[in-house]
């Protein structure tokens, strides 16, 4: 539980606080979803705590509990996964900030575990149109990045759902999470233009798009570091006084 739950108390968050210019929370947000056989219906929640714990092992954070239901419409065609509306997450997303400035954070990063989580990007536009801190994580550009120095094969348009980054910091951060099957269930579908309409039993009966087979432990751990390394640029933004 300790991985998904900080064990922080109160007066570890305020001598965190005293410490820094300007105090910035991370929530992770992942969501309840099918990932074929042999990975958790909590891939993304556990994926997106490993980023977020990453992170608070390295800047003066202050980690949130994760969202762990988001909006997994698209995998409706599979038993165990689970949603909510995007009006329900943008509003959650915005509670949660508007709670974090009036207990003196003000700045949120949203580490995203699930790319059908279309609405924070609005959520955090919106907000920065207000004034308000936030910032949105992992973009793209730090995928690549990450891919890059972890080795990893598979490009993002391929990595769908289900490969090679999830299968790789899932064997790293949660090994005994996995089942046995990753190593037989590759599946590509790159041309998806119609999945908003047809989800992804359009386009996958496993509910794998990607190649799991090449993941490993190591990649995993890679590229872990690598978007802890790339955090630096939004924390410096998010504490500035600019």
């Amino acid at each position: 539980m300790s991985d998904l739950v900080p064990a922080d108390t109160t007066e570890d968050v305020r001598t965190r606080g005293a410490g820094v210019s300007r105090q910035v929370a991370v929530l992770p947000v992942g969501s309840f979803e099918q990932h074929g056989p042999y990975l958790p219906l909590a891939t993304d929640t556990l994926v997106a705590c490993a980023v977020a714990r990453e992170i608070a092992g390295a800047y003066p954070v202050h980690l949130l509990p994760p969202v762990t239901i988001s909006c997994s419409h698209e995998h409706a065609a599979w038993p165990g996964t689970v949603s909510i509306s995007s009006v329900t997450l943008h509003a959650v997303v915005r509670d949660i900030a508007a709670s974090l400035r009036r207990s003196g954070v003000d700045a949120l990063v949203v580490v995203n575990g699930h790319g059908g989580n279309y609405v924070l990007g609005n959520v955090v536009q919106e907000s920065s149109a207000r004034g308000e801190r936030m910032a949105l994580f992992p973009a793209a550009e730090d995928w690549e990045a990450a891919l890059e120095r972890a080795g990893v094969e598979t490009s993002l348009l391929t990595d769908m759902h289900a490969g090679e980054i999830e299968t790789s910091i899932l064997l790293h951060a949660h090994p005994e999470m996995l089942r046995p099957g990753y190593e037989t269930s590759d599946f590509v579908a790159d041309d998806r233009r119609h999945l908003l309409t047809l989800g992804m039993s359009g386009y996958t009966d496993s509910g794998v798009i990607g190649r799991p087979s090449l993941g490993s432990a190591e990649k995993g751990k890679e590229l872990l570091a690598s978007l802890a390394d790339s955090f630096g640029a939004y924390f410096s933004m998010l504490t500035s006084d600019a």
